[in-house]
């Protein structure tokens, strides 16, 4: 598998240029406005930065700055993708906004791209996502919030999906196999063998991966609709009775329950089962609904809950890696979360039980 050198991901970037800011704020952008102050903005597991540009003009008071990390070097996803012989002619993130605004999806305009200083001017949907909305949340309130949250993304499985743009990047790569496969050797690597500081046993390693080849199969196997990739409550952003979506420049192909259960099994946030399965239950009826299909509820809740497995376990070897790698320890706390989830999908299914045994030696959480 190949990573990342951390020496160039520990790297911190420098601030922007606030005169050159401030000049294109004055002059490319769509509105009139004037520079005031540039404020940074907490980041997340990626090389990019935020800030937040304070404005004074009549149309609006702030921008989104985002700044690459090389500003030309945007042509390979910090993700593993499948579907590398499609050339990429832009930016992705660019390239994944255009699509999902034509198809409605609420996603944050772009303003303007300094492409020589590697620098976006984006539109603002303020600081509250839906992981910190749902903090204290009463039932009712956490209910609605989600129930939003699968609206948005019934709409964009259908409409990102259907017609197929072949200008988009989406539609020319797919969770198939073998980057399954790649998601979950990241575990295997970092999940397991840096977490613990020793290999594994080359047999049950072996038979570990011959598991995991089974779900990838099953997984790959289903009708692909439109993937966000990264559909969770710190990447939708409440904005007043909109939620906006973010951080979506991975998208691909994939089952249409990869994305619904990084919403519902998500590493920050642990929703009671009675309320997953109440979600479930809603998004099946309003699929139902819009696309005139009778699914058979009882093979998407299994298809729902083997995807949560390969989502989960591939986000604790992503969590490792970013402490190891990239010197950020901060989603280390979410480990044991994420763990329950896929304990509890370990347990539930017999014929995962061979899958449970072996993985159990290894990660004293599933036993």
């Amino acid at each position: 598998m190949t990573t990342i050198d951390p020496a160039t991901t520990k790297r911190p970037l420098a601030p922007p240029d606030r005169a050159l800011v401030a000049e294109t704020i004055r002059t490319r952008l769509p509105f009139q406005g004037t520079f005031k102050k540039l404020q940074p903005l907490a980041g997340d597991a990626s090389n990019r930065r935020y800030f937040r540009i304070e404005v004074s003009g009549e149309a609006l008071s702030s921008v989104i700055l985002m700044q690459l990390a090389e500003p030309e070097a945007f042509k390979q996803s910090e993700e593993a993708v499948s579907g590398a012989t499609h050339a990429i002619a832009e930016l992705p993130f660019i390239n994944i906004q255009t699509h999902l605004a034509k198809a409605g999806v609420p996603v944050p305009g772009l303003y303007y791209y300094d492409q020589p200083a590697g620098l976006l001017y984006l539109e603002d949907f303020g600081d509250l996502t839906l992981s910190e909305a749902c903090v204290n949340a009463r039932t009712t309130d956490l209910e609605t919030r989600y129930k939003q949250a699968i609206d948005v993304l019934l709409g964009m499985q259908s409409k990102a999906t259907s017609p197929a743009d072949p200008q988009c990047l989406a539609f020319h790569r797919s969770f198939d196999v073998p980057l399954l496969m790649w998601e979950f050797d990241h575990f295997l690597e970092y999940g397991i063998t840096a977490r613990q500081g020793t290999p594994m046993d080359g047999g049950d390693e072996a038979a570990i991966r011959e598991e995991f080849c089974k779900i990838s199969e099953l997984l790959a196997g289903q009708p692909r609709v439109f993937v966000h990739r990264d559909y969770h409550s710190r990447n939708l952003m409440v904005a007043g009775e909109r939620l906006g979506v973010i951080d979506f420049q991975d998208a691909l192909m994939g089952p249409a329950t990869y994305d619904l259960a990084s919403l519902l099994r998500d590493a920050y946030i642990d929703l009671d089962e009675p309320l997953i399965d109440h979600l479930i239950d809603y998004y099946l009826d309003h699929l139902q609904e819009g696309r005139h299909l009778l699914a058979n509820r009882e093979a998407f809740r299994r298809l729902f809950d083997f995807t949560s497995i390969q989502r989960n376990l591939k986000a604790v070897g992503r969590f490792v890696y970013i402490d190891r790698v990239k010197g950020n320890p901060k989603f280390l706390a979410d480990i044991p979360r994420t763990l329950g989830y896929v304990k509890r999908n370990l347990h539930k299914y017999p014929e995962l039980f061979t899958l449970r045994k072996l993985m159990s030696v290894y990660v004293p959480e599933l036993h």
